[in-house]
């Protein structure tokens, strides 16, 4: 089945330009907390962080520049993937001037607060990031070094969520498209996860069917309840989570999980579906140069005729990639996405 839909995604790359297994659970061992896969990386105590140099216990501003974040000792090496590995993909050189290729609405604000948010809870000694991988798979294919969930967490045992960028399958954008919504889903109490991947429809789905397995795996220590999950993104993370939602994780190389008890889709031309596609949520932009609105509009419709529960919106003189939508006319349109997902998961 997969083979199939990377067809459907090679002509949906061509058309929008935004673009959409692993090993399986027999095969890997639990190792969280032994430096492989399930590591907290560098969750903290003080000699640790002089190990690695001192940090500054000042807060980020909008002229924090970039490099101090990436640079920052309480991240260690996964600083590095807090904004696009690839620097062809954004310019500016601070928090108030990021801009990422293809997205619109960037918040200055919401990037301080993301990157404090990190800091902060780093500083605590809590573990805001997972690998996803272990270091011999990494070591097989150097790619999945550039990969892991950072997590956003909520309270201890509710569900969970997976926020999963754009970027048109070559970039990441996970500072606009992905840590604002999970910041906000754990404000709201869910324990939530955004999804570093690698470029390429497929790989990208493998490392999404990857980091829900990890997270049915490591459930408990992570303190996230894994019934009615659900999947986020914008753009090709959009496609991503809509894959997932149709054929589930195993068909791209994932453990034989549940299907996602929602999906939440944001500003893209995806048309696959199935009959059997979990309740999915759409906003989009009506002057949306990249994906045209009516493509995901004609999609929910067919969804809708299969008897699948969904909600669409669109929102009028806004184009691609805007996020939140903070200051616009879809501002607020998480706090539906989410009342959408509790009305789905009620149990």
């Amino acid at each position: 089945m997969k083979y199939v839909v990377l067809n459907v995604v090679l002509i949906c790359l061509l058309l929008s330009l935004t673009g959409c297994g692993a090993d399986k659970k027999a095969g890997r061992e639990n190792r969280a907390g032994s430096g492989q896969e399930g590591e907290a990386v560098y969750q903290g105590e003080g000699a640790d962080f002089m190990q690695a140099g001192k940090s500054d216990d000042k807060p980020y501003t909008a002229d924090t520049k970039m490099s101090e974040v990436i640079s920052e000792p309480l991240f260690g090496d996964y600083g590095r993937l807090i904004f696009p590995t690839d620097s062809g993909y954004f310019s500016g050189n601070t928090l108030g001037t990021l801009k990422l290729t293809w997205y619109s609405n960037i918040d200055p604000e919401k990037n301080v607060e993301i990157a404090n948010y990190m800091k902060d809870h780093a500083a605590k000694g809590e573990a805001i990031f997972y690998d996803i991988y272990t270091d011999e798979e990494k070591e097989d294919d150097p790619d999945k070094k550039d990969t892991g969930l950072f997590f956003f967490k909520g309270s201890p045992g509710e569900k969970f969520a997976i926020c999963n960028a754009g970027g048109g399958f070559a970039y990441v954008g996970a500072m606009q498209d992905s840590f604002p919504h999970a910041l906000e889903l754990s404000k709201k109490g869910y324990n939530a996860f955004a999804l570093i991947y690698r470029p390429g429809a497929q790989t990208a789905c493998e490392d999404l069917a990857r980091a829900v397995s990890f997270i049915f795996e490591h459930a408990k220590e992570l303190e996230v309840d894994t019934g009615g999950y659900s999947l986020w993104g914008g753009s090709a993370g959009a496609r991503m989570a809509a894959w997932l939602g149709s054929y589930g994780p195993a068909a791209f190389g994932g453990d034989d999980l549940p299907k996602p008890g929602a999906v939440i889709m944001q500003y893209t031309g995806h048309n696959d579906y199935t009959e059997n596609d979990p309740p999915t949520y759409v906003c989009v932009g009506e002057n949306d140069g990249i994906a045209d609105w009516r493509t995901m509009e004609n999609r929910l419709e067919h969804l809708a005729a299969s008897g699948i529960p969904t909600e669409f919106h669109k929102y009028p003189g806004l184009g691609h990639g805007f996020g939140l939508g903070t200051g616009t006319a879809a501002e607020g349109w998480i706090e539906d996405a989410v009342s959408f997902w509790e009305t789905q998961t009620k149990y």
